[in-house]
Order: structure tokens, then sequence, then C-alpha cells
């Protein structure tokens, strides 16, 4: 197994044990490989859910750009919902698993299709 395999399991972990999810393994890998080489810089691989700079760029870049939603309230209200489905207190927030409940928050997981 690769890197990027190694990661997707540990993504995958995170989803189960700290979400309380059972994840699509072919979405989430679609989610992870999407997210570039960004999963392998220990600073961008993270979403820092306190700083607005960073829930910024998660919806510009992510929310509005990649699947095309509309700038609206409810896209802060999903991130931050996200956000404490992943538990406030953790301090990892790995940006694919963020990406992999929004997607699926939003039901645009065509877009990885």
């Amino acid at each position: 197994m690769g890197k990027r395999d190694d990661l997707i399991a540990k993504y995958a972990e995170d989803l189960k044990n700290k979400c309380g999810m059972t994840p699509d393994m072919a979405l989430l890998t679609k989610v992870t490989i999407g997210c570039g080489p960004a999963i392998y810089n220990a600073d961008s691989s993270t979403v820092a859910g306190s700083q607005a700079a960073e829930i910024e760029t998660v919806k510009n870049n992510f929310l509005i750009k990649k699947l095309g939603l509309k700038d609206s309230p409810e896209l802060d209200t999903a991130i931050n919902a996200v956000l404490t489905t992943y538990g406030q207190s953790e301090r990892n927030k790995y940006r694919a698993v963020v990406y992999y409940m929004l997607t699926k928050h939003f039901g645009k997981e065509a877009v990885y299709g």
C-alpha cells in the first residue's frame, strides 16, 4: 500500500470512530484524490475549524468552486455542523474527511462520478 492508501485508511477510521459514519470507500478515495498534494502536507492536510479564514477557504474553494453551490448562510451552517460532528475538541480535522462529509451533506457525490 502506498502513502495515499494509508491516509485513506486513516480517514476511514476517523469517519467511523470520531464521526459515527460508515464511509463509502469509493467516494472517500475520490475526495482524497481531489484534495491533491495537500493531503501530504501537515498544515494543509487539516482544517483549522477555529480560524475564520480557513472556513472561508473551505466555503469558497470547495463548496462553491468544486461542488458548484451558491453562496448562502446554509454553507456556513453545513461547515459548522460537519466540524461539530467531527468534534470541536478534535485537533486534527483532516481536510479529506471534512470534504467527504460536506459532499455527503449536500448530496453532491455525482461531482466525483
